[in-house]
């Protein structure tokens, strides 16, 4: 086995690991990593055949189930993690996505667009009152939060616990642990989350409302039948996930549009280029760097034979930026034809709140920049998060000007 060494969460590569990624699309574009024993595949055409590869499965909980003590606290947050759509394989994802797909098509999207805006509006003028705010804090996280709190039906005033919960279950998800103390923090989180949604799947039973934890509990009674744990499992992955990606896709994209003034002055100027913007920034610096599979069988990728058993990561965010299908892949260009980017994934575990996350980020986009026509970053530096599967700026610090031209 060809080993190659490559630490993916040194301080250099957590804060631009695409130099490291281009390296390894021409020298090694699949081999083993000792460190996190794992095959990296970065190419493109690998990355998009690996993402439909039944032959590679998601399920990375069941390893870990079956050398965790039975009944211990650990054991428990991991089951409820096992009952999550993103690690499951067929025919169990099938019938978990679509008993929540309806609520997550672009048909549904459109129908809570204007709620979107309205919130996206609420939230700027309060930035527009501080003056100086910071993207991450004050837009690209309470945003998310707000749209899928409401969405599930969960009370507006608990977003400030469900992100206390992510922050904590982030690192179990997305790889990064560097204490025991910061495990058990993750599995303690687990299962308040799971207790609180519980409560709230409860109250929905004896009081259906017009919500998505109303509608997961209905399915119970078809022929799909949910079990309650799958509910709330279901309910936490839509918490976590729903506003994840989408803090990190605004946040990620609000800091390049600033560190590309003249691609900030095209989307300022023609608003209707929001859209292309977000899928330029799913290219160039998505939410997702890593999908994390495991190989059920013997398989050939390039010149590396994967045995059963064996862990392989897809890394997306090199795929996003693979020479061989975007051309001058290295430039932020909003405009970007033809953008075949893998930044939500691909086949049956593409991403289902893609149309809302876009439709969000899209929001955002259109009217950020019209209503602070002088955005400025308070700082060139800025401090990413430390895991190992997605890509997230942690806070982008502006200073903002109203579009009356007063400096604020």
């Amino acid at each position: 086995m060809d080993t190659y060494q490559d630490d993916l969460l040194s301080r250099e590569h957590v804060r631009d690991p695409h130099p490291l990624f281009a390296q390894m699309r021409r020298e090694r574009p699949v081999h083993w990593n000792s460190r996190y024993r794992a095959w990296l595949v970065t190419r493109h055409a690998d990355v998009l055949r690996g993402l439909r590869d039944p032959s590679l499965s998601s399920d990375r909980v069941g390893a870990l189930l079956a050398t965790s003590p039975v009944g211990s606290p650990g054991r428990r947050a991991l089951e409820l993690l096992g009952r999550w759509m993103v690690f499951k394989d067929a025919p169990d994802h099938t019938r978990l996505r679509r008993l929540i797909s309806k609520s997550f098509t672009s048909r549904a999207v459109t129908h809570i667009q204007g709620r979107i805006e309205s919130i996206v509006d609420d939230l700027l003028l309060r930035c527009e009152e501080q003056g100086r705010f910071d993207v991450v804090e004050d837009l690209a996280f309470p945003l998310p939060t707000m749209v899928i709190a409401e969405l599930l039906g969960a009370p507006l005033e608990d977003r400030d616990r469900f992100r206390i919960w992510s922050d904590a279950i982030s690192p179990i998800v997305f790889g990064s642990f560097d204490s025991g103390t910061r495990r058990a923090a993750a599995e303690d989180a687990i299962l308040d989350f799971a207790d609180y949604l519980g409560h709230l799947v409860r109250r929905y039973e004896a009081a259906p409302g017009d919500n998505l934890i109303t509608a997961l509990v209905e399915a119970r009674d078809s022929r799909d039948a949910l079990s309650q744990a799958e509910v709330i499992a279901t309910c936490m992955l839509v918490l976590f996930a729903g506003h994840e990606t989408t803090t990190n896709l605004i946040g990620n994209g609000v800091y390049h549009l600033l560190r590309h003034p003249e691609q900030m002055r095209r989307l300022r100027d023609d608003p209707s280029l929001a859209a292309s913007a977000v899928e330029e920034t799913l290219r160039f610096d998505g939410p997702s760097k890593i999908v994390v599979r495991l190989a059920t069988e013997s398989v050939q990728y390039g010149n590396a034979r994967i045995a059963p058993g064996e862990r392989v990561f897809l890394v997306q965010a090199s795929a996003n930026r693979d020479e061989a299908v975007f051309p001058d892949s290295a430039t932020f260009d909003i405009g970007r034809s033809s953008n075949q980017h893998v930044g939500f994934g691909f086949g049956i575990h593409f991403c289902l709140g893609a149309p809302l996350a876009r439709s969000e980020a899209q929001a955002v986009y259109a009217r950020l920049f019209s209503r602070f026509p002088r955005l400025e970053l308070g700082s060139e530096e800025v401090p990413w998060e430390p895991v190992l599967l997605s890509r997230g700026v942690l806070s982008v610090p502006v200073a903002a000007a109203s579009e009356k031209g007063v400096a604020a």
